[in-house]
């Protein structure tokens, strides 16, 4: 990961860093999903801190594409913030969500932005983010991701002296040490012997931080931990809900337009329906939205408490029982027929021939993915252990709302990161089914992580981009999901995006032509390969795609 932030203690703060830091966040919580999950045990032992978080700080990053390229610190801080609190899923959810909000207060109280330094926002954000996650617990406890959270603000305040690096990297490891120290704080988490899930959740954004600024990721110890239950996730089959709630059902809802004096009075209300209440508000333009989150015996009283405050939508009433009995081993599922299977989620006829000549069950997403066809998919190939490559098609949540959906005693499901149809080519290049599942599923992985890929695309409007600024009909070339070149046509754009792509080296060049590629573009680009770069392999292959001209991979 390259920085873009020197780490400078005068350095004026760039909006950039926030949107690298919520992506490197997204995939730092991607990746720790399950461990977090594992470790849920308070309030409720559902778990689901690790989704919810994941889910939250996804809203979070996907606001920022209405953001303007060119908006400051304060406008791509408060689009994370309201897109958090607006989506945000469970109590873990609710809580990050006001972390983003101390954040983006904390740019807004600098009038001057070219006078903000990222010591002042990171620690002014992180103090106001505490503050506010407080107030918006009816019951706060020692020994919860609140805790872990009061200590980064009270670290940042100590070092906003030092260089930004410095103090981002501070504040990661004391709140490292105070995740240690969450089992003695709270009674549950030593039972279970686990530290807190939430408190974990908040570390991996720390994390994020530090590799954002500095360019090298964090590393951390797995944390791990039994369940209560034996280990398994969820309740037992005979369990009632057990931990620190008592109640049957998580309510949550958006409320908007509500007085402060009603939330006052709603949060009463809530306290005597259930517990663990969290009710946070954002800054959206048609009036102040409040998110309301409660565990409940008595959901239809909650949501009638809101109601007869102000109108509210985004209702979701989850049952922990309903929940954990669907977790519990399907033992009526029958065994398998096959043992191994590989789907790929594919656009053009002449990849979805090419792909299944190479072994794997197609997905045609020529017209979109939805996580419905991708469930169906996976459940037709009738196999013990399947790897997935959505190759870009489905967003990360909802990736993780198939797994959910498809993991069984009887099934393993893998989704492997593939961004293209070049990477998901490179897999499967190496996949071999007489291999053991793990180690097959890794020389994957390792292919496919291998493989750099870029993409031709004709401009449909006129944007600001790394390269400068296209007009309609440019022709773009990226690398990954940056644009870096721009010419008026695809034979240029083709032969310098090769030239890019091949600065670094490689052995491999795989090309997939789309549907509306020019020959002529081909034609250059296999002369280019011939003239400059004789000892690189070229393959080419007509797949007809018809959302880009070209996408290209080096191996």
């Amino acid at each position: 990961m390259e920085s873009v932030f020197d780490g400078g203690l005068s350095t004026t703060m760039n909006p950039q860093l926030l949107r690298d830091w919520a992506h490197a966040a997204v995939e730092g919580l991607e990746g720790l999903r399950g461990e977090i999950n594992d470790l849920n045990v308070f309030p409720i032992p559902d778990s689901d801190t690790g989704s919810n978080m994941l889910f939250t700080m996804q809203a979070a990053e996907n606001a920022l594409r209405e953001v303007p390229a060119d908006a400051g610190v304060s406008a791509v801080a408060r689009a994370m913030a309201d897109g958090a609190v607006a989506q945000a899923r469970g109590n873990s959810g609710i809580i990050l969500s006001q972390i983003l909000m101390g954040v983006a207060d904390a740019a807004e109280l600098v009038p001057d932005e070219s006078q903000l330094t990222f010591n002042q926002l990171w620690s002014s954000g992180l103090r106001l983010g505490s503050l506010a996650a407080v107030r918006a617990v009816s019951e706060p406890r020692e020994g919860t991701v609140l805790t872990v959270i009061r200590i980064g603000a009270e670290t940042a305040a100590t070092h906003v002296s030092e260089s930004a690096a410095d103090l981002a990297r501070a504040v990661a490891d004391d709140c490292a040490d105070a995740l240690e120290r969450t089992p003695e704080q709270l009674p549950e988490l030593a039972s279970a012997g686990v530290v807190d899930a939430g408190g974990r959740g908040f570390l991996a954004l720390a994390d994020a931080m530090v590799g954002v600024l500095t360019g090298v990721s964090q590393r951390r110890r797995r944390y791990r931990g039994i369940l209560t239950g034996g280990g398994e996730p969820g309740h037992g089959e005979n369990d009632t809900c057990s931990g620190g709630s008592d109640m049957d059902f998580e309510v949550m809802y958006l409320l908007d337009g509500a007085a402060g004096e009603q939330i006052g009075s709603l949060r009463e209300t809530l306290d005597q329906l259930g517990d663990s209440v969290v009710i946070v508000g954002d800054s959206s333009a048609g009036g102040e939205r409040f998110s309301v989150h409660v565990h409940t015996c008595e959901p239809g009283k909650a949501v009638e408490a809101g109601a007869v405050r102000g109108p509210i939508s985004d209702i979701r009433i989850s049952c922990f029982a309903l929940d954990a009995i669907r977790a519990q081993a399907d033992t009526a599922e029958p065994p398998p027929r096959h043992r191994r299977a590989v789907v790929a989620a594919v656009t053009g006829e002449g990849a979805a021939a090419l792909f299944a000549e190479a072994g794997a069950a197609v997905v045609r997403a020529d017209d979109g993915l939805t996580p419905a066809l991708l469930t169906e998919a996976i459940r037709a190939t009738d196999s013990a252990h399947v790897v997935v490559m959505a190759n870009g098609k489905l967003s990360s949540q909802d990736l993780v709302t198939v797994t959910a959906a498809t993991r069984s005693t009887q099934r393993s499901v893998v989704f492997l990161p593939t961004s293209s149809m070049v990477q998901c080519l490179s897999a499967l290049a190496v996949h071999d089914g007489t291999e053991t599942p793990d180690a097959d599923t890794y020389a994957m992985a390792e292919a496919a992580a291998g493989t750099r890929w870029g993409a031709l695309i004709r401009a449909e409007t006129r944007i600001m981009t790394l390269a400068g600024t296209c007009e309609v009909g440019d022709v773009l070339g990226l690398i990954g999901s940056d644009v870096l070149v721009i010419a008026p046509d695809q034979t240029g754009a083709a032969t310098a995006l090769v030239d890019l792509m091949l600065a670094t080296g490689g052995e491999m060049v795989t090309v997939m032509a789309g549907s509306d590629v020019d020959d002529a573009a081909l034609d250059a680009v296999t002369q280019q390969m011939r003239r400059s770069y004789a000892g690189v392999e070229l393959a080419v292959y007509r797949t007809g795609q018809p959302d880009q001209l070209l996408q290209i991979g080096v191996e």
